[in-house]
């Protein structure tokens, strides 16, 4: 466990390293980020939410929460203030419209699904986006259903992707859902707790998913064509192929959580991308002629009232992020408190209640042109 403390935290000089448990990639020098408590509007801290995604939207931030969060958090859509990381009051709560109800997925999407990754169309931003993940406390679907949707090329019950629009009352209404299909030659396997946990579109309506594992353990990334017709069909859409070189661990799980894209000022192409397990940033050429950078971060949480030895952010053990926003030159980043481990981020007795109630961080750090060289 990290038991350093500090006052002012500082980014730290990109340089070469050691290589990685892959065996091929350099490792950087740690990034060292501050994260601040996300606050109810009470002045609380934001009560279990398992964050799943992170988008830019409007002047703020949006995030969503998987299945496993407090009831209070599930199935909507929650605004944050980024210059004080607190919540907005703005909350989207979903509903599946009338069209949907007799969809052969409305049982699934109607009963607490678990929901990963969001972004917001690059056309319409009142249009967002969303996948599903495990399924497998689902209802089974009819036998005609089954049938129709059998071939995912991975898990029994198909990936979603389900599309939301805004509403005049502020609700989210599911207006669309097509399942993902996986070619055999993608070798995605059955993993339902290890599906798409990233979305993020780049140019031309391009959707990037990243996947935390395939049968291999290696974590992949995908793309889809969200062309205009694209909503007109039910049937399965297809993912496609393309090359990026994401690093290939030899051992261990090294799943991708959560992602964004980012094009530099002279126009080269990247995704911004979070390796929970691992709590490190990878950059990833779309053009796919350069390696994956990795770049390893320490995580620090703010501690708001100060004592002895406790002094205004604690070096976290473990924060697990899955939310991935750039906004400009500034990515954010949230995490979902891992409940398995994050109680091992105590140290100062301030934060002890926060973790317990596994609340969440907001981070933010500049995007740096040296990590493009």
């Amino acid at each position: 466990m990290k038991t350093y403390l500090v006052s002012i935290i500082g980014i730290c000089s990109f340089l070469m390293g050691c290589k990685g448990d892959s065996g091929t990639l350099p490792i950087e020098s740690n990034l060292q980020v501050n994260g601040h408590w996300i606050l109810e509007q009470n002045g609380q801290v934001m009560l279990n939410p398992q964050s799943s995604g992170l988008v830019k939207w409007r002047d703020g931030l949006l995030t969503l929460s998987d299945r496993s969060a407090a009831p209070s958090q599930r199935m909507r859509l929650r605004s944050i203030a980024k210059e004080n990381a607190q919540l907005t009051g703005h909350d989207f709560p979903m509903v599946l419209s009338d069209r949907l109800q007799t969809s052969c997925f409305a049982s699934y999407i109607s009963d607490n699904p678990d929901l990963e990754a969001l972004t917001v169309d690059p056309d319409n931003d009142q249009v967002f986006y969303i996948v599903t993940e495990d399924a497998t406390y689902a209802e089974p679907m009819s036998d005609g259903c089954q049938e129709k949707y059998r071939d995912t090329g991975s898990t029994t019950h198909p990936t979603l992707l389900v599309r939301l629009e805004l509403q005049n009352n502020n609700s989210a209404l599911i207006t669309h859902i097509r399942p993902l299909q996986f070619s055999a030659e993608m070798q995605i396997g059955n993993f339902p707790n290890d599906g798409v946990e990233a979305l993020a579109f780049g140019q031309n309506r391009i959707l990037y998913l990243g996947i935390e594992k395939d049968t291999h353990k290696q974590a992949r990334i995908f793309s889809l064509q969200m062309t205009n017709d694209f909503w007109q069909s039910d049937e399965f859409a297809p993912l496609s192929k393309f090359n990026v070189k994401l690093p290939e661990f030899k051992s261990g799980n090294h799943p991708i959580n959560g992602m964004d894209y980012y094009q530099t000022p002279d126009g080269r192409e990247y995704l911004l991308v979070a390796a929970r397990n691992d709590e490190t940033l990878w950059v990833v050429d779309l053009l796919g002629k350069k390696e994956t950078r990795i770049l390893p971060i320490d995580f620090f949480a703010e501690i708001q009232t100060n004592s002895e030895g406790c002094e205004n952010y604690e070096a976290m053990d473990n924060a697990s992020i899955e939310g991935v926003a750039v906004v400009n030159q500034t990515l954010w980043l949230i995490n979902d408190p891992w409940k398995a481990v994050y109680l091992n981020n105590v140290q100062c007795e301030q934060n002890r209640k926060h973790y317990q109630m596994f609340a969440p961080l907001l981070y933010s750090l500049p995007i740096e042109p040296s990590w493009f060289d």
